[in-house]
């Protein structure tokens, strides 16, 4: 998701308001991330993926959020920006760690208990920058090349055992 570092404009909430209901609902999330600063930046990101995720469960959160971060980039005219993998990724992590903190409903708490979440480099350790880079990447899904997603089936043993920690995970005792 948070593959740009700029300021959500002032007017985005217009862009929201010319798509119909699931724009509206970024219309009224945006308050609640943004703050008055305005700002839209990793942890606002972050904190767009917790609320739909919680709203929504997963697949629904990267339909919602790719849709919004993309109208959002065309509308400012930088439809460049927009990156699928980057932005499915962010949502499946947060999924992830929603889905092992289910009672938690406060993001400002969840970004406390789960802080790596917070860190913009942490698919750093998932993907190769060129992967990323790479066309294939920014318009549709491309699985990780370094290290696979923790709820990828082929790690359970591996997890188990104990061998392997996952990124956003914490180090084994």
């Amino acid at each position: 998701m948070p593959q740009h570092e700029a300021p959500l404009p002032r007017h985005a909430a217009r862009v929201a308001a010319h798509g119909g209901q699931a724009d509206a609902e970024l219309t009224a999330l945006l308050p609640e991330i943004t703050g008055p600063s305005g700002q839209f930046r990793h942890r606002q990101h972050i904190h767009l993926a917790f609320l739909a995720v919680r709203r929504y469960g997963m697949p629904e959160a990267v339909t919602r959020i790719c849709s919004w971060i993309q109208r959002i980039a065309a509308y400012e005219r930088a439809p460049q920006k927009y990156h699928y993998t980057v932005s499915r990724a962010w949502v499946e992590l947060v999924a992830h760690h929603v889905g092992s903190d289910p009672d938690c409903a406060d993001f400002g708490t969840f970004a406390d208990r789960h802080p790596a979440l917070l860190d913009k480099r942490l698919l750093s350790r998932h993907y190769r920058s060129s992967i990323l880079a790479a066309a294939p990447a920014r318009s549709s899904w491309v699985e990780p090349d370094i290290l696979p997603f923790p709820w990828a089936p082929a790690q359970d043993s591996l997890a188990i055992s104990g061998s392997v920690v996952f990124a956003g995970d914490q180090e084994p005792a």
